[in-house]
């Protein structure tokens, strides 16, 4: 596992700056050196240690990923799948998706919808779609990864295997070029193109969309500029959403050179304060946000006013669900990080919903007296928890490398400006 450079790696992979942010006090040490002291060998251990490790820095990333390391939750093998060069296929950027939808979707798929600044080629090579992929034959669904992550890396210990085989679900996943450090305009692009084309070559049923962290901006994003996307999109479950960005900053880096979605994702960023314009602040389509009040990345993430928390203006339907306000003092509402959400048994249980009935995700069809009881998605195992952890190290690494860096936003796009 290459830990070389670690600590720089995770400055690089915080999300921004805000009117008031939270200081982050650098560390001496550097986390090269970090070696487990302790091997986890069961779920409850594991949970324990993560519970640990977000308490000793509520709302440091920096201190709170080394803790992870030094704890054993972080898998070896964590530097592969990067910008330097996937190793597996599913992670690649440069797939080859021959089919193409009987009316084209690009340059534009109708009146109204913004220009792309990619170029189809690109668009479509970042959608990986497995072998077992129905084409319509199940409903298809569009994984979307995080700041720092291909869709391969978010998605392989968690919902790549929990959907599989399922009646209701057909993944395929985004790996947009960069690990969406770049412009999350940019990004975004990607989001949009995938919806319309895999609706296309999926006989023109409606898709649905899961996304995690920054992958729901870009979703948001999509659907708000590409309005041709919301009409068959039926569904946008989002993990650890941040749609009002994060007051949490590393005040020592500002005015350095960042990765533009980092920059883009503070509380008062340009990209969020025009995304949440006109409406913005709203679902699009039938969304079901799910947050945590430890996340570790995103704050605030509490009750309504929660980064997370979208309005229904539009009336597509929404829920908003605090973890620890649906279970509260009981073990899933308990301490789960920002990548957490992604092995919690109600986040799971409100996702299933969402797809199994029309409309958002309700906690009034799930069985809580059960639900709240578990501590990780059933069919998880303690590897699957790590895996999920380990997308944080993933990322920072990412951040380390992506180039180029910048000091200042990039501009928004003539078309939202």
């Amino acid at each position: 596992m290459l830990l070389q450079n670690l600590y720089p790696l995770l400055l690089a992979s915080l999300v921004g700056a805000a009117p008031t942010p939270v200081k982050i006090e650098r560390r001496s040490t550097s986390v090269a050196s970090i070696v487990p002291t302790i091997i986890p060998t069961s779920i409850p251990q594991a949970l324990s240690l993560i519970s640990k490790a977000y308490e000793a820095a509520p709302t440091n990333p920096a201190v709170f990923v080394p803790e992870l390391i030094s704890s054993g939750l972080i898998l070896a093998g964590v530097d592969e799948n990067t910008i330097g060069g996937p190793t597996d296929a599913a992670a690649s950027s440069n797939n080859i998706n021959l089919r193409s939808p009987a009316k084209p979707v690009y340059p534009q798929k109708e009146a109204g919808d913004a220009p792309y600044s990619v170029t189809e080629n690109a668009l479509r090579s970042a959608i990986y779609i497995p072998s077992s992929f129905t084409y319509g034959k199940k409903p298809p669904i569009i994984l979307v990864p995080g700041t720092g992550n291909f869709g391969y890396v978010t998605y392989q210990y968690n919902y790549i295997p929990l959907l599989a085989g399922t009646p209701y679900a057909d993944a395929v996943w985004l790996n947009i070029p960069g690990a969406l450090l770049g412009d999350a305009q940019v990004n975004a692009e990607y989001v949009a193109y995938a919806i319309n084309y895999i609706s296309g070559i999926s006989s023109y049923n409606n898709v649905s969309v899961m996304a995690w962290s920054q992958g729901n901006l870009d979703a948001q994003w999509a659907f708000k500029y590409w309005p041709s996307t919301r009409k068959i999109t039926s569904d946008l479950i989002s993990f650890s959403p941040d749609f009002h960005g994060t007051i949490i900053a590393d005040v020592t880096v500002i005015g350095t050179p960042q990765d533009p979605a980092d920059l883009q994702q503070s509380y008062d960023a340009n990209f969020i304060t025009t995304l949440r314009s006109n409406g913005g602040d709203s679902a699009y389509v039938p969304t079901t946000t799910i947050y945590s009040g430890t996340d570790e990345i995103v704050q605030p993430q509490q009750g309504v006013i929660a980064s997370a928390y979208l309005k229904n203006a539009h009336g597509a339907g929404v829920t908003n669900n605090y973890l620890q306000g649906i279970c509260p003092g009981r073990p899933a509402g308990g301490v789960y990080t920002h990548e957490g959400l992604l092995y919690n048994p109600i986040a799971y249980a409100l996702a299933i919903d969402a797809l199994t009935h029309a409309g958002p995700g309700m906690t009034s069809r799930i069985n809580l007296a059960v639900q709240c009881q578990l501590l990780v998605t059933p069919g998880l195992t303690l590897l699957d928890v790590e895996g999920t952890e380990s997308c944080v190290v993933n990322s920072a690494i990412n951040g380390e490398v992506y180039e180029p860096k910048v000091t200042k936003e990039p501009p928004i796009m003539a078309y939202a400006a």
